[in-house]
């Protein structure tokens, strides 16, 4: 198999003209990166793809003078200048290389050939995730690979930047990473866009051999860190970034794929789905099903389409996909192992921080999912009160003792219904009555502190209250609102501290993990109370939370979720009210979980507008279900997307509505909810 290292260059680059043939350490950086390609163990020819432009002329020339085959193709359409040098070389396989990147080391792009060549992948990279410095990214992929993206792509970004078409479609093109085994080099920059990025790359290569490695490069920036300084201010890929911008919404490609994929998993697999609300139960049809990817706070479908995701997993990935701290701490755990045989010092080590955070936390045990801490902390609480009765308001997981409660309790023994009530958030006598309906006979009173409604000032405090002056036990479900309202959960944001509580979705940016925690009496009840799994040590989904929780001490995270969703709950209301609206869309709840509140129409009912609504949202670019959970990761470029489809989605509803028949015209059912619960 022939490979072929193909260089992308050209001079007339907007931010730094004629960047490719500047003088570096007297040779043009060109000819920097033809002989780090020339040294890259595995490729077989290694040439030159310029435009056709007069202004590329003069890299064409050197190209000839210095003995390197050149290829020449459109300007913009840089895919096809990829796609005809690979077929005037008869190459097997590709790697796309830029000729910004004078610091390229050739024993990582050959780690990247042969992570292609070895897996059998049709795409390979260093790029994704982002773990080496930027200028030494580099891509390998297949000429069948290639010649599709050249026969297909019409996005201008897909054109313009090469491997857009294959990166987002991994469900067809097989994907490999190589990620950098030194942590935090993501944040280096080593390549050339601007005049800042020049005098860098003169001061460093002052200090390296002539073809230097990437610990060559680092060990003379970590002598002198304060050459970092002379770039520092430069955002990664801000090309690709402004390329986007000036493309506007991509088309929806459609999700044909998803529906063939969907048919085959339900041959196996109940509603295809292990989750009710991942199903095809709470989506549009036609809506798409299956994700392949996420990068920051966006995820890409299996045919191809990329949305800003409001979903976020149903709120565990508040960091935002591939976070680069939590990640590493999994692989370096990945490097010890996974579950054990005996307990590891990580159940101690975050056990010790939710102590730290927490108010109520005193001791506390793990689990891997919400049900798994809400559960436990209903049995602790019968345990040490002795009674069997508890009062639920809110959402609890999928156990006997909760589901029975509501519609959704098929499969429930009527006797343990029969243990659950229900009571009214915000109102008091609600709970008043079902103390005086069973005397003595409430274990606990479990809730979510919030959801879509502040508590009425004194509420909670008088809650716990009343659950101690009747013998009863005060749970807070904190599965969604801990570390998100607050490190210390909306406990610590309300100032009022229960005598259990259960944690779970944020703490582990996606990790399966949870977590039940208290006043250390009860909690001493598990040392005869049988709470007992194989996983709740799993060591990746500890030493994920550690790390998850440790940036959410160090950086503002719980901040920028309240900015964030702040910021879109002000542009929606205005998005709604401009398009006569706002009586029918509103947005209830805290900034960082806000939750969407549709009413009826005169003429529709509230469930087919929000269907119409988030079949939009999708189309749009936006995976969206049923509340603003926003992420750390999302950016300045995912909210305005975001607004973008909320202004064209309440467009629709509105011409929709204006014809009087939204329902009849409703191109798909109407999505009902699995139950209601707030």
């Amino acid at each position: 198999m022939t490979a072929v290292a193909v260089i992308q260059a050209r001079l007339s680059s907007t931010r730094l003209p004629g960047k490719v043939l500047l003088p570096l350490k007297g040779r043009p950086v060109l000819e920097w990166v033809v002989r780090a390609a020339q040294a890259i163990p595995g490729i077989d020819k290694v040439v030159v793809a310029t435009s056709i432009g007069a202004d590329d002329d003069a890299v064409a020339a050197w190209a000839k003078g210095a003995g390197v085959a050149c290829h020449r193709g459109p300007l913009d359409d840089v895919l096809e200048r990829f796609a005809q040098a690979a077929k005037a070389e008869n190459a097997d396989i590709i790697m796309r290389l830029t000729a910004d990147c004078p610091l390229l080391d050739p024993q990582v792009c050959g780690e990247v050939l042969a992570l292609l060549k070895r897996t059998g992948a049709s795409y390979a990279s260093n790029a994704s995730p982002p773990s080496w410095p930027d200028g030494l990214d580099c891509e390998a992929f297949t000429r069948a690979a290639l010649d599709a993206a050249a026969a297909e792509a019409t996005r201008p970004a897909e054109r313009e930047h090469v491997t857009v078409f294959l990166r987002d479609r991994r469900h067809r093109f097989a994907h490999a990473s190589l990620v950098c085994p030194l942590p935090g080099l993501d944040t280096e920059r080593w390549t050339l866009d601007e005049e800042s990025d020049f005098r860098f790359l003169e001061a460093v290569v002052e200090h390296v051999p002539e073809r230097p490695s990437y610990l060559d490069v680092l060990a003379a920036l970590d002598a002198r860190p304060q050459l970092r300084d002379i770039n520092a201010r430069i955002t990664r890929n801000e090309g690709f970034v402004k390329t986007l911008r000036k493309e506007g919404l991509p088309p929806w490609n459609g999700a044909a794929t998803s529906a063939v994929l969907l048919k085959r998993a339900e041959a196996v697999i109940p509603l295809g789905s292990q989750t009710f609300s991942k199903s095809r139960l709470q989506y549009p049809a036609d809506s798409p099903m299956f994700l392949t990817h996420g990068q920051g706070g966006k995820v890409w479908d299996v045919d191809g389409n990329c949305y800003v995701d409001m979903v976020c997993g149903l709120l565990p990935v508040v960091l935002g996909y591939q976070d680069p701290d939590v990640d590493a701490a999994i692989r370096a755990q990945l490097t010890s192992g996974i579950s054990f045989s005996l307990a590891s010092t990580l159940e101690t080590e975050l056990a010790e921080r939710l102590v730290e955070l927490i108010p109520c936390a005193e001791m506390v045990r793990f689990g891997k999912n919400g049900t798994d801490a809400t559960s436990a902390a209903i049995r602790l609480a019968r345990a040490f009160t002795g009674r069997d009765r508890v009062a639920v308001c809110g959402y609890h997981g999928w156990q006997d003792w909760y589901i029975g409660s509501t519609t959704r309790n098929k499969g429930v023994p009527a006797a343990v219904q029969g243990l659950t009530h229900t009571f009214a958030y915000n109102n008091l006598d609600s709970a008043r009555q079902l103390f005086k309906d069973h005397p003595g006979e409430m274990a606990a009173l479990i809730m979510e502190p919030m959801n879509a409604t502040d508590p009425e000032p004194g509420y909670l405090a008088e809650l716990k209250a009343l659950c101690h002056a009747n013998g009863a036990l005060l749970v807070f479900d904190e599965v969604i609102t801990g570390f998100r309202y607050a490190l210390g959960g909306a406990q610590s944001l309300f100032g009022v501290t229960p005598d259990l509580a259960s944690f779970g979705k944020s703490m582990g940016n996606g990790m399966p993990i949870s977590a039940v925690m208290g006043r250390a009496d009860i909690m001493h009840e598990m040392e005869n109370v049988f709470i007992s799994g194989t996983f709740g040590g799993e060591a990746l989904s500890l030493a994920a939370s550690i790390a998850t929780i440790d940036k959410m001490k160090r950086e503002p995270v719980i901040e920028t979720l309240w900015r964030t969703g702040a910021l879109l709950a002000t542009e929606v209301a205005k998005l709604a009210a401009g398009h006569g609206l706002s009586e029918v869309f509103g947005l209830l709840g805290r900034a960082p979980w806000m939750i969407l509140a549709v009413q009826d129409h005169p003429t529709a009912r509230k469930e087919a507008i929000k269907t119409l609504f988030a079949r939009e949202m999708l189309r749009a670019g936006v995976l969206f279900l049923a509340s603003h959970n926003v992420c750390y990761a999302h950016d300045a470029e995912d909210i305005n997307r975001v607004l973008t489809a909320w202004d064209i989605a309440l467009a629709k509803v509105a011409e929709e509505l204006a014809t009087g028949r939204l329902e009849e015209r409703l191109p798909c059912p109407a999505v009902m909810p699995v139950f209601k619960v707030r």
